[in-house]
């Protein structure tokens, strides 16, 4: 008998990747990074294969190199190096890397010779994020150093790129901005006598909202999971998480009864208290404190008091209730339970901060649609 779990649908990550699948012509990353976001990155990434994925993208090489040892063969591409890494390793097991700075790509130039290799090289620019990428005025010099690379045999440009900070806001004018950076960036790739086979530019939001920013690959992330990244619009996407547990203890208590660290919540006639065992440790958000919606008994309710490291409280009224019986704290909200979506605004952040917090040791993981 399970306590706790995070329930994963990967029938419904397929199904996202084919929908997204649908809406381009240009080969699909999907974004397995953090772990895939909280619902496992092995199993996602299988999922997004299966569904026609043809790329899978990480941060960190560590990742990258999780998905090779697991036998994944795919295209996979990391991104977030810092200095001293043993790149030789990724480029040993054909990792692509990304490279925003002449340093940086020099390090990968010395991988490409103990790994005895070129390195499969993406350059990434900086088109007004303002973080990881190489600056309008920094990249002619890193163009100059990689045509080099390239002409020694030390690395093979297979992409250039960059990523939106306002594509979730369709029609913001920092999309159009970028788009036009990325296109001289592009230019000038061009100038520089290199031929990558991809140009990438497209998140979650752009690829649902901006088909012109496709190119030859888009990088879907939070929509492989079947969360949107605008608010508002859905675009068919069926969320795959589903976290709930077990209530442990009820009691009846009396009007005046103070609930939890601090008594922030106080009842306000005889009620039943449900306990249920998942709080800070597991991934609820502290901020949930009276704030967290939660499935109980038929109905909608609130975190009654503060979030505890292990469990939190709800105030169920006069409805029955019994230990064993299930907590929704968020689903696909099919049935009614709360979303990851309502979860984000109650406790004001963004619903990729909500999954990414589940699924850690103490609360299982447990997979619906695995194939064999």
């Amino acid at each position: 008998m399970w306590q706790a779990e995070v329930r994963v649908d990967l029938d419904a990550i397929r199904e996202n990747v084919a929908r997204l699948r649908s809406g381009t012509s240009a080969e699909l990353m999907a974004v397995v990074k953090a772990d895939g976001y909280g619902h496992g990155m092995l199993p996602a990434a299988r999922a997004a294969l299966d569904a026609g994925a043809t790329w899978l993208g990480v941060c960190t090489l560590d990742e990258a190199l999780t998905l090779r040892r697991a036998g994944i063969t795919a295209p996979v591409l990391a991104w977030l190096l810092s200095p001293g890494l043993p790149l030789h390793e990724g480029v040993a097991a054909d990792v692509d890397l990304s490279a925003a700075s002449v340093s940086q790509l020099d390090e990968m130039t010395a991988a490409a010779r103990r790994a005895e290799r070129p390195v499969r090289l993406h350059l990434k620019i900086d088109t007004g994020l303002s973080r990881n990428g190489a600056t309008v005025a920094d990249w002619p010099a890193l163009l100059e150093a990689a045509a080099k690379a390239q002409a020694d045999g030390l690395v093979e440009l297979v992409g250039v790129w960059s990523h939106f900070a306002y594509a979730d806001l369709p029609g913001h004018p920092t999309i159009d901005r970028q788009i036009t950076v990325f296109h001289e960036g592009l230019d000038m790739v061009e100038r520089a006598g290199l031929r990558p086979r991809y140009r990438h530019l497209a998140n979650s939001a752009a690829t649902l909202t901006r088909p012109d920013t496709h190119f030859d690959l888009v990088r879907p992330g939070l929509a492989v999971y079947g969360l949107s990244p605008v608010a508002g619009e859905r675009y068919g996407l069926r969320p795959a998480m589903t976290a709930r547990a077990r209530v442990t203890l009820t009691k009846r208590v009396p009007a005046g009864t103070g609930v939890s660290y601090g008594h922030t919540y106080t009842t306000d006639r005889e009620t039943t208290l449900a306990l249920v065992p998942v709080g800070y440790a597991d991934g609820v958000p502290r901020h949930a404190s009276n704030a967290g919606p939660v499935r109980l008994a038929g109905r909608n309710r609130t975190i009654a008091g503060r979030v505890c490291m292990d469990q939190i409280m709800i105030d169920c009224g006069d409805d029955p209730v019994a230990a064993g019986d299930v907590a929704v704290l968020f689903g696909s909200g099919a049935d009614g339970e709360p979303t990851a979506d309502d979860w984000a605004e109650a406790v004001g952040t963004i619903n990729y901060e909500i999954v990414t917090r589940f699924g850690g040791p103490r609360v299982a993981r447990v997979y619906d649609g695995e194939r064999t």
